[in-house]
């Protein structure tokens, strides 16, 4: 799970040197599919009609918020190996989707503690040794000035929150619904630079915001289910509780309450020894 999640960080920030921020944004959403199929053969989850309708919505206001940004000439980045880097964004997609099927899994069954404290610990020997053999020129290349250091550091915040965080989003719903969420990641960015950067703004963007989130509201209104291991049924089972004594005597009312005293009485009398007789009673 730390190499899965490593990795698909590092291709996907690697992607933007070779293609354009559109294929990007459109070749991301790739995750939210293959999470599905993921999880319907390994987590066992299974998710009805309304759960493809939400998906196919939220993709399309992906699709409304990459025609704003030609619209607006946002189209930015690097041509220089279109195939390479759209390569990269489609294997972070996938490596994005087993992360975050092991998180669920590890989150729902195990420990929410021990997922953080596991992956930061081999995800930070895994990043370090990889920043150690691929990255060092480019680390020994970079201006370090106080503007730098603060990016940087609001930088590792962001991910600190967004990883401390998403495990208990993901445990209270499912990774697929966090990464539905997560579409609108693009345009939260889009907001920020119309402050920052000065981009233009079109009404496209709340379109798509819109969209994209009632799709997620779609996804959400109707609970998934899982399949049980060798049963062919398509709904869920519920786990059948055991009823308890006092569950049985409540359920029966005031009359079954008291037929145990009565039978407990008995025994007491049963059990009792007998008394001495008296003469007055032998005289009688």
């Amino acid at each position: 799970m730390g190499v899965a999640d490593v990795e698909a960080n590092y291709t996907v920030v690697k992607a933007y040197q070779y293609t354009t921020l559109t294929s990007i944004q459109l070749l991301d959403c790739f995750v939210i599919p293959v999470l599905m199929v993921l999880s319907w053969f390994f987590l066992k989850t299974r998710f009805r009609p309304v759960h493809f309708v939400s998906v196919g919505v939220c993709l399309l206001g992906v699709g409304a918020m990459v025609g704003a940004d030609i619209l607006a000439g946002r189209d930015q980045g690097s041509t220089s190996s279109v195939v390479l880097g759209d390569g990269l964004v489609l294997l972070s997609a996938v490596l994005y989707a087993i992360s975050n099927v092991c998180q669920e899994q590890t989150v729902k069954n195990l420990s929410r503690i021990e997922f953080l404290g596991m992956m930061g610990l081999f995800g930070t020997l895994i990043s370090g040794v990889q920043l150690a053999v691929l990255e060092t020129h480019a680390v020994a290349a970079i201006t370090w000035d106080f503007n730098t250091s603060l990016w940087f550091a609001v930088y590792a915040l962001c991910m600190y929150s967004l990883y401390s965080f998403m495990p208990v989003v993901v445990k209270m719903t499912s990774a697929t619904a966090v990464n539905l969420s997560l579409l609108t990641a693009d345009l939260f960015s889009l907001f920020c630079g119309l402050f920052l950067f000065h981009y233009s703004f079109s009404t496209l963007y709340i379109i798509s915001f819109v969209v994209i989130m009632v799709g997620f509201v779609m996804f959400n209104a109707v609970p998934t289910y899982t399949a049980l291991p060798g049963s062919g049924s398509h709904e869920e089972n519920p786990p059948v509780e055991e009823e308890s004594s006092s569950d049985r005597l409540l359920s029966a009312g005031p009359e079954a309450q008291r037929e145990p005293e009565r039978r407990d009485t008995k025994r007491g009398e049963a059990q009792r020894p007998s008394e001495t007789p008296t003469l007055e009673t032998l005289c009688e």
